[in-house]
């Protein structure tokens, strides 16, 4: 292989991968769904929010739970 084909060669790869660039970082559609952690805010963390009915569901779940382990204690 001569000088003249590595350089073509390599300057195609280059075109590809900047194509590959472009798309991923410019181009691309935005997500459906949950944003990623990034833009979610500066919480440092996700946080999901319970509807009424599931923090009811969940108090009761508990409730009972530590009723059960009382009554084993006692």
């Amino acid at each position: 292989m001569n000088t003249a084909q590595i350089l073509a060669t390599l300057k195609d790869e280059r075109d590809r991968i900047d194509h590959v660039i472009e798309i991923l970082g410019n181009g691309s559609k935005p997500r459906r769904g949950r944003p990623p952690l990034a833009l979610e805010g500066n919480s440092g963390r996700m946080r999901r929010h319970l509807s009424a009915a599931a923090k009811k569901r969940i108090g009761a779940a508990m409730k009972k739970s530590w009723a059960a382990r009382k009554k084993a204690k006692a």
